[in-house]
């Protein structure tokens, strides 16, 4: 291991400007990693490698790479922001619910979408946590260079390179454009292509890109920049030498060092044998930077486990701490160096910022497990639009513990535990198969929640069916002339069903008016010889009825009724009704009508 480096990394200058955040959504499969490795990759071919700096979970793009790609886009005069940090988290999916401060921790975001796709669900859910979040955006409209006929023009800029296709291309990818700005415009935002967007605070700015051949990654360079020098210059100014205070993006083990933490620093420097305060399961954790590490330069941060010490990071910049007690850390909980000031009120302003994760739990529900606090409180947030309580709700992979809680659940339906973008252990696997506790795991929200609601539904269902089972069907049927087998003991006779089914054992009624009088008890049922257990609407069946005599109690031509206790009357009534068929539903109407004329309460 090197030694650490006597200078710190200034990626702020003297002035205190940092450089703005930059996260990087949209749909799996878009093409949101291949944008950043071309971004990356377009920097080294620029012959900048030296400038260019990979960082733990982020790469910062400097101004001058900036404007190298950019060409005659940028003229570096007119900007003072040091350039652009791209949040790059192995979980990507997860850095968009990343918060600091009540915020998102992105200050700008970039959009992806597939010019042939258009919006998917996770591009809903990311315009989702932008809205939730108000964080400015721009849509990056990617793989222009799919578009049948294209000839690409490697790292042009997307107006020169548009320009120089055919009049039918040109047109199909506009096309293909005016689709996504459509899109834009049914979720509420006003959008356009970025060259004719006048107002970027009012309206997003469509860049047609290809993360392929780098056409359209300076004019996306060259907006991204525009824009944080217009809006975001005024929240860029930070103290310098302040004490640090950043996010966790991720806890992680790294060789030799035991469990650190990845975190981008948004204010302020951190510094080896700094006191910091950082978020943890059980409450804030205050310990002490043993070592700072950054990768090597241009080392992909993803595979490369070497690491070079640095005495101090100043923001905007990522960073891997390594200190003791960092096992409980959480992703997307704050850190803070106490430098200075009293270590209690650090651990309050620690303590403040994840009270303000909201996540409102419920004494019955379900339990929901996420990758960060951010996506927790976004996975929270829409299960509170579907009107689907919680019970508990935490940080980190499913483990026994959460099965347990889910277990104790009173209701069938929430013996359930909802885990977005984490794993889950094999002994919590084994229980939950032992307990009866069912566990969803997704990396996008929406089908998250749409596979518990499937399941919901099969529950409910089968609880339908299982009460409809146990309760009386209404039926009216009537003694056919000439159909009398046997007089009594029991009476069997010839029926025709008018509405509903009947159904063997039951009890059989004959109104006198409106006062219905039990006449027997239905028996058997027989269909051309063979017994049957029901017989429905317009079926003509022999049955026998214990009780009455035919020519006393009951006669040729009577219609019957199947009798309705008042309690399943009511259940059929007010939580059945959709579950019957039609004539089942007309023989109960029928039913009611007689019994209310009598007494209006009944059934009710």
């Amino acid at each position: 291991m090197s030694e650490p480096d006597s200078h710190a990394d200034d990626d702020a200058d003297a002035g205190g400007l940092r450089t703005p955040i930059v996260a990087v959504l949209g749909h799996v499969d878009h093409g949101k990693t291949s944008l950043l490795d071309k971004i990356r990759g377009s920097a080294v071919t620029a012959g900048e490698s030296g400038a260019i700096t990979q960082h733990i979970g982020s790469t910062a793009v400097p101004l001058d790479v900036i404007s190298s790609m950019a060409g005659d886009l940028v003229d570096p005069t007119d900007f003072d922001l040091p350039g652009l940090l791209f949040i790059d988290t192995p979980g990507h999916h997860s850095f968009s619910t990343l918060r600091s401060r009540g915020g998102a921790l992105a200050d700008i975001a970039i959009l992806v979408v597939d010019v042939n796709d258009g919006f998917q669900p996770q591009t809903m859910e990311a315009i989702d946590i932008l809205k939730r979040t108000q964080t400015p955006f721009i849509v990056a409209a990617n793989k222009i260079d799919t578009v049948p006929g294209w000839n690409p023009n490697e790292g042009e800029p997307v107006r020169v390179s548009k320009e120089k296709q055919s009049d039918r291309v040109q047109g199909d990818l506009d096309e293909k454009l005016y689709e996504i700005i459509g899109q834009l415009s049914d979720n509420g935002f006003s959008a356009d292509m970025y060259w004719r967007v006048q107002d970027f605070q009012n309206n997003i700015g469509v860049v047609p890109v290809s993360a392929e051949t780098g056409e359209g990654v300076p004019d996306l360079l060259t907006v991204m920049m525009g824009l944080s020098q217009r809006y975001l210059k005024e929240e860029m100014s930070i103290d310098v030498g302040g004490p640090g205070v950043g996010t966790v993006l991720e806890v992680t083990d790294a060789r030799g060092f035991g469990t650190t933490v990845d975190a981008v620093v948004y204010d302020g420097t951190i510094s080896e044998d700094d006191e910091i305060v950082v978020g943890g399961l059980d409450g804030p954790i205050v310990t002490e930077v043993r070592a700072l590490l950054k990768p090597q330069p241009l080392a992909e941060i993803r595979t490369e486990k070497q690491f070079e010490r640095v005495e101090s990071v100043a923001a905007a910049d990522g960073v891997k701490i390594a200190a003791p007690d960092l096992d409980d850390a959480m992703a997307g909980a704050p850190v803070r160096v106490v430098r200075d000031r009293d270590v209690d009120e650090v651990i309050l302003e620690v303590e403040e910022e994840l009270a303000g994760f909201e996540v409102s739990t419920a004494e019955e529900g379900v339990v929901i497990k996420a990758d960060t606090l951010g996506s927790l409180e976004a996975l929270s947030g829409t299960l509170e639009e579907h009107e689907i309580p919680v019970m508990r709700a935490e940080v980190g992979d499913v483990a026994p513990r959460d099965v347990r809680v889910a277990e104790t659940a009173g209701e069938p339906i929430n013996r359930a535990v909802l885990a977005f973008g984490v794993d889950t252990l094999d002994d919590a696997e084994r229980l939950a198969d032992q307990e009866d506790v069912e566990i969803f795991a997704d990396d996008v929200i929406y089908q998250l929640i749409e596979s518990y609601e499937d399941h919901v539904e099969a529950i409910e269902t089968a609880q339908q069916d299982q009460i409809l089972d146990n309760i009386t069907r209404p039926a009216r049927f009537q003694i056919l002339q000439d159909h009398t087998f046997r007089q009594s003991d029991p009476a069997v006779v010839g029926v025709e069903i008018l509405a509903g089914r009947i159904k063997r054992n039951s009890n059989v009624a004959l109104f006198d008016g409106d006062e219905p009088e039990r006449v027997g008890h239905l028996k058997s049922i027989q269909d051309e010889g063979e017994d049957v257990d029901e017989a429905n609407r317009g079926d003509r069946v022999a049955v026998s009825i214990d009780g009455p005599t035919v020519g006393r109690q009951i006669e040729e031509g009577d219609e019957l009724w199947t009798e309705l206790p008042e309690k399943h009357a009511k259940i059929l009534e007010q939580e059945l009704k959709e579950d019957i068929t039609g004539d089942e539903r007309e023989a109960l109407n029928q039913y009611l009508e007689k019994q209310r004329n009598r007494d209006p309460f009944w059934g009710k």
